[in-house]
């Protein structure tokens, strides 16, 4: 083997059918923010989601901090969050001065466990401090469905409402339901390695119009109503631009090809790899759960082999290949380890033995297939 073109981990796979949108708001000149095709991939979204509105926005981070606002998280407020996470998920939590407070992984799904979800939950309530939790933030790792029966159960029980954070989850269910329609607020990510991409971009999901009414309102710097410029509450510049925005009506019309594609270089490597008992894939909790495969994940069983996953990582880039580790937990980062965790010891464990290999829908045979060869050296 010889050293290629770089081989990235999820790179952005343009259709075709985006050129006619972005053409179309280059003749009529909507280059502004807002136009035609904003209205129309919102509809889209919301349609594909399974919830009544759509905002989009300029990266599933806006989204999230909206969602907060949405909910009035404020200075003091807690938010119980899943800790085996990317650092945006917990980010716009302390932009509202709110605490965020990490509840571990399930080791089904590697999402938040719902019993200790449930225990951070009953302490709240036996100090009387309950009124202080704003909402609940739930990850869908890797696009794999967190166990929403039971955390929705345990929300609905203790009267807290649930943002779904599905940056990766665009195309999964959870029995047949699209993620993304379960929380009273869901956001969605068009980063440029998602599944779909707008370049960079978000989206805000809900059922309810005044949610979505007051984040476009806020998205665009909460101008008032007025014959001039006038402000009575802060604003953002959240807004996704017209152009943009057409990217993403034409990454719409090929979105369940990419969940296909997806899905398949998760059967191929997990089948290539069969032969080699230290490498296991997660599999599919059950017949409820759909994940779009977003990325093809690993863990390596230290009983069974002494290599790592930075060695596997290491020999990977000699052949100019991307990969690399699990989410390091949030609990864990400098900078949110002041802050309560309920742990088990699944994050830790999974972030200190799993990896990530290229899984992009336009990966070619021969790049699968040269991920498979230099992994298999390896061990």
């Amino acid at each position: 083997m010889s050293q290629t073109e770089r081989v990235y981990l999820s790179s952005p796979h343009m259709s075709g059918h985006e050129q006619k949108y972005i053409q179309q708001a280059f003749e009529q000149n909507w280059i502004a923010p807002l136009g035609p095709n904003v209205n129309a991939f919102e509809d889209t979204l919301a349609n594909y989601c399974g919830v009544k509105h759509a905002a989009v926005l300029s990266s599933g981070t806006a989204a999230l901090h909206l969602a907060l606002i949405m909910l009035d998280v404020k200075a003091g407020d807690e938010v119980l969050v899943s800790t085996f996470t990317f650092s945006a998920t917990v980010n716009p939590i302390v932009y509202q001065s709110a605490k965020p407070v990490f509840i571990d992984s399930e080791p089904d799904t590697w999402n938040m466990d719902p019993q200790l979800l449930e225990q951070a939950l009953k302490e709240r309530v036996a100090n009387n401090t309950l009124q202080k939790v704003k909402a609940i933030v739930v990850v869908h790792l890797y696009g794999m469905p967190a166990k929403m029966d039971q955390i929705m159960e345990v929300a609905n029980r203790y009267g807290v409402p649930v943002i779904e954070d599905a940056a990766e989850a665009l195309g999964s269910k959870y029995k047949g339901k699209p993620l993304g329609s379960f929380g009273k607020l869901s956001i969605l990510s068009f980063n440029g390695n998602k599944i779909i991409t707008t370049s960079g971009g978000g989206a805000l999901l809900c059922n309810e119009e005044e949610y979505a009414i007051k984040a476009r309102f806020l998205a665009t710097q909460a101008r008032d109503q007025a014959p001039h410029y006038q402000h009575s509450q802060i604003g953002y510049n959240y807004r996704m631009s017209n152009v943009l925005a057409g990217i993403g009506r034409g990454q719409m019309e090929v979105i369940d090809k990419r969940v296909e594609k997806r899905i398949e270089n998760y059967n191929f490597y997990k089948s290539s790899f069969k032969s080699i008992e230290a490498i296991q894939f997660p599999d599919l909790p059950g017949t409820d759960y759909f994940s779009n495969r977003w990325l093809t994940t690993f863990l390596i069983d230290k009983d069974k082999t002494e290599v790592t996953y930075s060695q596997i990582q290491e020999a990977l880039e000699k052949y100019n290949i991307e990969s690399r580790p699990l989410w390091k937990p949030m609990h864990l980062q400098p900078i949110f380890n002041i802050y309560e965790a309920y742990m088990n010891g699944t994050s830790e464990n999974l972030f200190a033995s799993g990896i990530c290999i290229p899984s992009g829908s336009n990966l070619a045979d021969a790049q699968r297939t040269q991920v498979v060869e230099v992994i298999r050296q390896c061990f």
